[in-house]
């Protein structure tokens, strides 16, 4: 097998070499893998985007998921998608429609073909069209013969018989030489776009460290895959895309998930603190579990409890026992985290809960983006319960949002909400890297002092004192009876149950002295403000920019903080004629700009478990400005 691998490698390299076919320079383009869930697309997907930030070019990706779980193969709601946007300029967004569809069966054409550009490039595995799979897919024909793709540039390849016969000698079974496909499938997709395989080689074998032979089998796949590309004429032309100008440093890349665990790492090493995360499994918050669980060397202790409850819970107990604690979720599972997230804000102790939002409700669209948990994060608890919720704009704003929203748990002592959702969480973007030492470090302060010390006396900020459990001469009650306005004794008197009500908002209220200035991205006043929140931001970012180029006077704000809102934003709200939120849902944020600022917004909403598109934004604004 390692003399064939060397003898294809060697051809490969020979070929590429020897490449006389025209290369055609693209600014961007937007590549969408897709297949049965046992395909490898996510792989593919994965693999590619990390040769092409290897390669300097700017990109965002959009992992789209099977809700349904070991959905039957070849089967329409068993399909699995990787989409990704790289360019030479800033990209925002995994785009609107492919250029290219790398299709591995009939039910992954059928459910994809829809999205693609007119006359785009649509390369199938024709290996795979067989008649049982044409009917699970509900063709009455094959469409790779009965002129329906005549629109598109069609290329008919077999991948899985191309993959088996680079494999023969492989000595796997038949199974496993058919895993190999996606792998093939990514070699084609590398020599198109004219991108390297060494280092791709390597990253193969450390992947599959443990199983040399599934290691040299993939390898070898690559590899015909790139060989294939040019011994044929199938493809005329090959393409290009330069490296995007971007900032000096270092990069990785990395999903929202990774970057908010990394960004909860970063905030125990910035403070001094011990990490505490205990949650309970659910899509799509779960990679950081995973991700925190191989980063314990950073004095962090992830627990895996047996239900939302018991993670919240667990995570409420080593806050109060003095450490950083943190709970991850969804939607389903915030809501039986509700109990608790009051215990947490009678205790008011520092925790942080990171609710990676999904389609709902109840079970809803497990897989699938929605940000539809706005007005549960603010409202969503009985008795008057106050939360500070923060939202994460996209992947690498995670790392950022996470040492945000335990700034605010620690200086303010009280629980934190911070909203991402699973198009943020599973999607991937280049990171820059940033210096540790010019990250903000949380005021951590543990009061040791046992003059005159009572538990719910409170600081400035209306905090209570932070006091770890067995300091001596500290002992104190906490719990979800209301407490005595300095003692924490238990107390049923009426007037002081109002009081702690009070000053419990009250201090919710004041976190928004510490909220920075939004940035208004266009003129202090004009005739359209367009407001977002969350991951809409890159398909508001493009559209503005479209607008602004045919003349349109548009304005755009993104929030972060959604409660408190920011101090400067009623004003900025009426400098401008027409007000315009894009959401993921039926309009929570528009309700509550109305309530709070009595002013007309109008909505753009859409609950299809896919985000919005950047031509659905443009066209709003369009049609308002």
């Amino acid at each position: 097998m390692l003399e064939t691998a060397e003898t294809t490698q060697a051809e490969a390299g020979r070929i590429a070499a020897d490449r006389s076919r025209p290369v055609e320079e693209l600014e961007s383009v937007v590549i969408r893998f897709v297949g049965d869930s046992g395909d490898g697309m996510q792989l593919t997907g994965n693999e590619f985007s990390r040769v092409v930030a290897r390669s300097g070019n700017d990109f965002a990706t959009h992992p789209d998921y099977p809700s349904e779980i070991r959905a039957p193969t070849g089967t329409l709601f068993g399909v699995s998608g990787y989409q990704i946007q790289l360019a030479s300029r800033h990209v925002f967004t995994s785009g609107d429609a492919p250029d290219v569809l790398v299709a591995m069966n009939p039910a992954a054409l059928k459910t994809n073909l829809a999205d693609v550009k007119r006359g785009g490039a649509i390369i199938v595995n024709s290996g795979a069209f067989s008649d049982a799979n044409l009917a699970k897919a509900n063709y009455k024909s094959n469409p790779l013969e009965d002129g329906s793709l005549d629109g598109y540039r069609l290329y008919k390849i077999d991948i899985s018989e191309l993959t088996a016969q680079a494999l023969k000698e492989s000595g796997l079974s038949k199974k496993e030489v058919g895993r190999c496909k996606n792998f093939y499938a990514l070699g084609l997709m590398l020599a198109l776009y004219n991108r390297p395989l060494e280092k791709e080689e390597e990253d193969i074998r450390d992947k599959f460290a443990k199983m040399p032979e599934i290691a040299e089998a993939n390898v070898l796949a690559l590899r015909a895959g790139y060989a294939y590309v040019d011994a044929t004429e199938m493809f005329v032309t090959s393409y290009k895309v330069r490296s995007a100008s971007i900032a000096p440093g270092t990069y990785r890349s990395l999903t929202g998930n990774q970057a908010a665990a990394l960004g909860l790492v970063a905030v125990s090493e910035l403070s001094g603190v011990p990490l505490f995360l205990g949650s309970y499994p659910i899509t799509p918050a779960t990679d950081i579990l995973h991700e925190l669980s191989e980063l314990k060397h950073f004095n962090v202790a992830t627990f895996q409890a047996e239900d939302e409850i018991g993670g919240i819970c667990s995570a409420i107990g080593a806050a109060y026992g003095g450490v950083l604690g943190v709970t991850t979720t969804s939607g389903p599972g915030m809501a039986l985290k509700t109990e608790a997230l009051g215990l947490a804000v009678m205790l008011e102790v520092p925790l942080v809960i990171v609710n990676v939002q999904r389609g709902g409700p109840s079970t809803g669209l497990p897989t699938k983006i929605e940000q539809s948990d706005l007005l549960q994060a603010i409202y969503g608890r009985n008795g008057e319960s106050p939360i500070p919720v923060i939202a994460a704009r996209s992947p690498a704003d995670c790392f950022d949002c996470a040492i945000e929203a335990f700034r605010i748990a620690v200086k303010y002592m009280t629980p934190v909400i911070l909203l991402s959702d699973g198009g943020i969480g599973n999607a991937a973007e280049p990171w820059r890297i940033p210096d540790f030492a010019s990250l903000p470090k949380p005021e951590v302060k543990f009061r040791t002092e046992p003059e005159g010390f009572q538990a719910y006396a409170r600081d400035g900020n209306l905090a209570r004192a932070w006091v770890r459990p067995g300091t001596p001469g500290m002992e104190h009650r906490v719990g979800g009876l209301e407490k005595d306005f300095l003692t924490g004794n238990i107390s049923h008197d009426p007037i002081n149950h109002q009081r702690m009500v009070e000053v419990r908002a009250a201090k919710v209220e004041g976190i928004a002295k510490d909220i920075p200035p939004l940035e208004v991205a266009g003129p202090a006043e004009g005739d359209l403000l367009v407001v977002g929140w969350g991951s809409t931001y890159g398909s508001i970012v493009q559209a503005r920019e479209q607008a602004v180029a045919e003349g349109r006077s548009v304005v755009h704000v993104h929030l972060r903080h959604m409660n408190p809102l920011p101090p400067d934003l009623g004003d900025i709200l009426k400098r401008y004629k027409k007000v315009l939120a894009p959401e993921m849902n039926l309009g929570q944020l528009s309700r509550l700009l109305r309530e709070r600022y009595l002013i007309d917004v109008a909505k753009l909403n859409k609950v299809q478990g896919r985000p919005f598109k950047v031509s659905e934004i443009y066209d709003r604004i369009m049609e308002l400005s």
